[in-house]
């Protein structure tokens, strides 16, 4: 590769944080760690400021490395999107990078996948599920399947769904414990909740007509509604989650669905979050536009 340019260092940079090592870019690039380690340190002098804490063990970023790392990034993505559009003539091609939560992208988005490859075949497709919020806009993914409220931001958004509450337990957990027939029997329930800053403290009710929220508690919280899925049909106890996330459990039996005549009916909008703009890859533009088709 030609690592003489701003380009070329940006590059290395950015697989160093891809691999988290210098030994790993190294061998991504066909370049030695000293070499990688040379660009570093020529790319942190030309800068005049320390952008990676190298110790035996681990890397790490200093702030202006992850400023440097975030706009690094960008200028990549931007470039090979020219490049592509100068070879193909504008048809959507190049590598997407595409983040969905756990369940919601194992049951929803992986599916699509192969239809959407099928009809693109020049898009590579890379996927990464988890229920962390990536960096859209530091280069981390270039399109992101988001539940509920979108917080103000300058990237753009389109909704391609929504999905239904409910709370569930297993059938070994209810023997044991008890079925809540009112939402204050959960108050003596060990219930399984989100951990995450933007999950509501408290879960909604309707009764004769009114809405309202109790505070319930549990011995275990977690970001991912998978997990949370999962402890409860272990027997863990009672959660409250996506309608979505285990339809098939509650077909099977593994999970039953409680206090549903009280279930508020409150919808969880889904949107696909992306770089908005005149500039925007048509690679982005096409997985977009596909999602919002099949919804």
């Amino acid at each position: 590769m030609d690592i003489g340019g701003r380009s070329g260092e940006m590059e290395v940079f950015a697989m160093v944080a891809e691999h988290g090592s210098l030994s790993g870019a190294a061998r991504a690039l066909g370049l030695t760690p000293s070499a990688i380690s040379r660009i570093i340190t020529r790319t942190e002098r030309r800068i005049g400021t320390r952008l990676l804490l190298r110790t035996t063990r681990a890397i790490t970023f200093t702030a202006e490395g992850e400023a440097y790392l975030r706009g690094a990034r960008r200028i990549l993505a931007d470039m090979a999107e020219v490049e592509d559009a100068i070879t193909d003539q504008g048809a959507p091609r190049g590598r997407l990078r595409v983040s969905a939560a756990l369940a919601h992208g194992r049951l929803t988005i992986v599916p699509l996948i192969a239809a959407f490859s099928a009809r693109y075949p020049a898009i590579v497709v890379d996927l990464m599920l988890g229920d962390e919020v990536v960096d859209i806009l530091g280069g981390q993914a270039d399109v992101a399947i988001r539940f509920g409220p979108l917080a103000d931001s300058p990237l753009s958004a389109r909704h391609i769904g929504s999905t239904g509450q409910v709370i569930v337990a297993s059938p070994d957990y209810l023997a044991r414990h008890g079925t809540p027939v009112t939402p204050q029997d959960l108050l003596q329930h060990n219930c399984l909740r989100f951990n995450f800053r933007r999950a509501a403290p408290d879960w909604p009710f309707r009764v004769d007509g009114r809405e309202f929220s109790l505070k319930v508690a549990g011995t275990i919280e977690g970001n991912s509604g998978e997990a949370l899925a999962q402890l409860a049909k272990l027997g863990a106890g009672i959660t409250r989650i996506g309608a979505f996330s285990v339809l098939e459990e509650v077909r099977r039996g593994e999970l039953v669905v409680l206090l549903e005549r009280f279930n508020p009916g409150d919808v969880e909008p889904i949107h696909a979050v992306f770089v908005g703009g005149a500039a925007m890859p048509a690679r982005v533009r096409a997985f977009v536009d596909f999602l919002v088709e099949r919804r």
